[in-house]
Order: C-alpha cells, then sequence, then structure tokens
C-alpha cells in the first residue's frame, strides 16, 4: 500500500442530509470549506459545525484528515491504505474526494487515535503552516 502525506484539519464538520429535491441552502456557500453531492437518495453537504442552522438534520462532532493530493486517477489503494488501518482499530469513517485530493472526517473522540493509527501505518502526519 502506499506510504501517504496526510495534514489535519483544524474545523469541527457536520454531515447534514436533506431530501434530494431540496436547493442547496444559501448558508453553505459563506463557508470556506464545504462538499456538496446530489443524488436520487439525498442531498449530503460537509462543511463547519458552526455553519449549520439548528433545525438542519446533521451528524455532528466530526475531524478531517486531507490526504495530499494530487493523485493521479490511475492511481489505486490510495483511500484503502488509510482506511484499512482505521478499520482495524475500530475508528469509523466518513470520505469524500475531490478532483485532487481525498478528505477522511472521523468523530472527534477517535481523533487523536486515527493519528496514531496512521503514522503507526507508516503515514506521514504534515503540520500545516501558519
Amino acid at each position: 500500500m502506499p506510504q501517504l502525506r496526510f495534514r489535519p484539519l483544524e474545523l469541527s464538520f457536520a454531515i447534514c442530509r436533506f431530501a434530494p429535491t431540496v436547493n442547496v441552502p444559501t448558508w453553505v456557500s459563506e463557508s470556506e470549506f464545504f462538499s456538496i453531492t446530489r443524488t436520487l437518495e439525498e442531498l449530503s453537504i460537509v462543511c463547519p459545525e458552526a455553519q449549520i442552522p439548528t433545525d438542519v438534520m446533521a451528524e455532528f462532532g466530526w475531524k478531517g484528515l486531507m490526504l495530499e493530493g494530487p493523485f493521479d486517477f490511475g492511481l489505486t489503494g490510495i483511500l484503502t491504505s488509510v482506511l484499512v488501518p482505521l478499520a482495524e482499530a475500530q475508528i469509523g469513517i466518513f470520505a469524500f474526494s475531490t478532483f485532487d485530493t481525498d478528505y477522511v472526517l472521523v468523530k472527534e473522540e477517535s481523533f487523536e487515535r486515527a493519528l496514531e493509527v496512521l503514522t503507526d501505518a507508516g503515514h506521514i502526519r504534515v503540520v500545516a503552516a501558519d
């Protein structure tokens, strides 16, 4: 499996769920970081917890890891190299991807353990420069 560089993200995230036909709420675009996925079954939005109105159905308490890309689309095993060690450590995840990279969210109470597990698996933790 590939050795990856990963960077912990400072924000606390939530994953919101809406009906599939709902328009994307305007408050989403006010965030510096968000991901929107619409399927036939639902509209899901990942964004910082602080952005979310109280009446929105959401799962709170997630911390993020950015896998440093960009990754060539022909590469295989990128997510597997991260998800397998986390699964073996009984750490649940929520993953999503962009054109250049992958993101993995873990619950806040498992975050420090996830960092340790990934480092023990041979991945390299990168500290963001201020």
